[in-house]
């Protein structure tokens, strides 16, 4: 059983995008998406700099367009499917509950949104690398922060104020090694977001969602989710709320799922995978000359 999962803001890379434009009909693709969300995809995945791609509102369409870029380049019909973050909405366009296009549409009102939001109050994320996630927890609430994601494999980001963040790195919880400040430029996945979760609704609004055709895992607790219309109320409720990816890899592990393939610019989720998963054979399509294995490993593992 295969599952295909799509990272979240954080995985972009200076000029990630520039080897998948190689491929038939990508740079036409992109282009498309482009004109239709008015951001000029193609410069920002192959001339931007780090700091043009950590915008909240470039690095979160670029994500969804190389995810699905890449993700179209193997012609799979997974088994299961899940994103982290921003990545759900990949997520949704791999399980036909909207399309590539709406998909983009939807990503760029997101990420103008959550900038806005970040914009208020200066704000980050920070990865916590060890320790016991209940007295992380317990932690990180007495600095003020929230944990935002708890992607298990002994991993929790904490969100919140620059100064709490700054507070946290001298003050470590108990038992975690390292704290390392993410690319992003907000408190994602908390109450600091809330303003942005309107802006969304209203443009989900105009959604004709289709229900998922394959088992789409929602990163908020960790269920299958049967309906689109579900779906898309999961993606606008995300925002200001912590995404479980512990749940998420959990919930594969219940449905026996074998491989997983991480899409563009892969790497984070099979890196945690490998920890938590063990036994599930993983894969992240980093660039092109990923996909050979990629195929090689559905062919052995999907079992639609």
């Amino acid at each position: 059983m295969l599952v295909l999962v799509a990272p979240g803001q954080g995985a972009q890379t200076p000029g990630f995008l520039t080897p998948w434009l190689d491929l038939p009909g990508a740079t036409d693709r992109i282009a498309k998406w482009s004109d239709a969300i008015g951001l000029d995809l193609v410069h920002y995945g192959t001339k931007a700099d780090a700091d043009d791609i950590r915008d909240t509102s470039v690095a979160q369409p670029l994500l969804v367009a190389a995810g699905l870029l890449s993700a179209a380049a193997l012609k799979v019909s997974p088994d299961v499917v899940a994103g982290h973050s921003v990545g759900e909405i990949t997520a949704a366009a791999y399980a036909g509950v909207i399309d590539d296009e709406a998909a983009l549409r939807l990503v760029r009102t997101r990420g103008l949104a959550m900038a806005e939001a970040a914009a208020v109050t200066e704000t980050g994320m920070a990865a916590l690398l060890g320790g016991d996630p209940d007295v992380s927890v317990a932690h990180l609430e007495k600095l003020g922060l929230t944990p935002a994601n708890v992607n298990g494999a002994g991993q929790i980001v904490a969100a919140g104020t620059a100064a709490q963040i700054a507070a946290l790195t001298d003050d470590m919880p108990e038992g975690v090694r390292r704290v390392v400040t993410l690319k992003v430029a907000g408190a994602f996945h908390t109450h600091h977001m809330a303003p942005a979760v309107d802006r969304l609704r209203e443009a989900a609004a105009e959604l004709k969602p289709a229900d998922p055709a394959v088992t789409y895992v929602s990163n908020a607790d960790g269920k299958a989710v049967a309906t689109g219309d579900e779906v898309i109320s999961r993606l606008v409720g995300q925002v200001a709320n912590p995404v479980r990816w512990d749940l998420c890899m959990e919930t594969f592990k219940e449905l026996g799922v074998t491989a997983l393939i991480e899409a563009c610019p892969g790497g984070t989720l099979t890196g945690l995978a490998k920890r938590a998963l063990p036994g599930v054979k993983t894969l992240a399509l980093k660039t092109p000359d990923d996909l050979d294995a990629a195929r090689e490993l559905i062919s052995e593992h999907a079992g639609v």
